[in-house]
Order: structure tokens, then C-alpha cells, then sequence
């Protein structure tokens, strides 16, 4: 990881702003479980059924996938073929990196936006809402598609200013340390 004080302004409010969605999205997590464990516990020793707290696990599940995904790639957390990376100098990751930022992580991001646009608009323009009597939000459950790709495409700027700031040698970094599973 590269020391923070050699960050610039701009690089540290990017990581910040990741980190600050991660920590919110880990509380969701612990919230979205204890609302599971209520939805047992009303279904099979009370015999009641919400099917709006059902579709709220769904939502905030979805909301820990979609906006978790950039604070997972700040954490360098993706699944990525380690055999050849993790042998590679500071220089050669910050390569990897910045040409797997430039070439799948941008456009993929963008194609997804693009994919998605019309199919969150018009769930907004009818406020789409549940068709089983659940959360009438259905419209702000799409609408984390964009978000995600806002996210991940603000992660990518941050991205792209480590690996250059790497390779053009005015940040340090220490080898990556993941957890083997072989």
C-alpha cells in the first residue's frame, strides 16, 4: 500500500470517500442481518410475514454488492489470477494495474452504464414500484446500477493516479499481502 502522506490532495478525498461507503456498507451488513434473523423469527415462532422487510434483505443486499465494489477494488479484494502478479516489481503491478483500469475496468463500467441508463430511466419515470405489495421504491433499488458505476469509475480515477504517481516513482508501495488458498 502507498504511503498516505505522499498521496496528493485529490488521491487521499477519492480513497476517503471509497472507505467512508465501505465502513457505511459494513454496518448494512450487520443491519441487514439482524433484520433476516427478525424475519425467521416472525415467519416460524409467530406465524407473521412481512414481505416489505423480505424485500428490504433484498435491497440492502444488492446495496452491499453494488456500492461495496469499489471499496473492494481499493482494497485490491477482487479475484484476480495471482501467478504471475504477485512476483512482479512495485513497476510491473502498477503496470498491471493501470492497463487493467484503462482496458477492462473503465469500459466494462461504462458499457454497464450505458447499458443500464434506459432501463433505470424508465423505472423512474413511472416510480416502478413492487408488484407484491413490498418497498414501493423499486426505482432506487435500479438506480444503484449507476451509482456502482459512479463509484467504481471514481476508484478508477484514484486507480490511474497511484499507478502513474508508481511508475513515475514518487510513491512507495509495500508488496500486496493476500491470504493464500492453495
Amino acid at each position: 500500500m502507498p504511503t498516505s502522506a505522499q498521496e496528493p490532495r485529490l488521491l487521499r478525498w477519492l480513497d476517503c470517500v471509497t472507505e467512508g461507503i465501505g465502513r457505511a456498507i459494513a454496518w448494512l451488513v450487520i443491519i441487514m442481518m439482524l433484520v433476516q434473523f427478525a424475519i425467521v423469527i416472525m415467519r416460524y415462532w409467530l406465524g407473521i410475514n412481512s414481505i416489505v422487510m423480505q424485500e428490504s434483505v433484498m435491497y440492502m443486499h444488492a446495496a452491499v454488492f453494488m456500492l461495496g465494489a469499489a471499496w473492494t477494488l481499493k482494497r485490491d479484494g477482487h479475484v484476480r489470477v495471482d501467478i504471475f502478479y504477485r512476483r512482479l516489481s512495485a513497476r510491473g503491478r502498477a503496470w498491471i494495474d493501470l492497463l487493467g483500469t484503462l482496458l477492462l475496468l473503465i469500459p466494462v463500467s461504462l458499457f454497464i452504464a450505458f447499458s443500464s441508463y434506459r432501463y433505470v430511466r424508465s423505472s423512474w419515470a413511472i416510480l416502478e414500484r413492487s408488484p407484491d405489495g413490498g418497498i414501493p421504491g423499486v426505482y432506487l433499488l435500479k438506480t444503484l446500477m449507476l451509482v456502482m458505476v459512479a463509484l467504481l469509475l471514481l476508484q478508477a480515477v484514484a486507480q490511474l493516479i497511484r499507478q502513474t504517481l508508481i511508475l513515475r516513482g514518487k510513491l512507495t508501495t509495500t508488496p500486496p499481502t493476500h491470504e493464500e488458498i492453495i
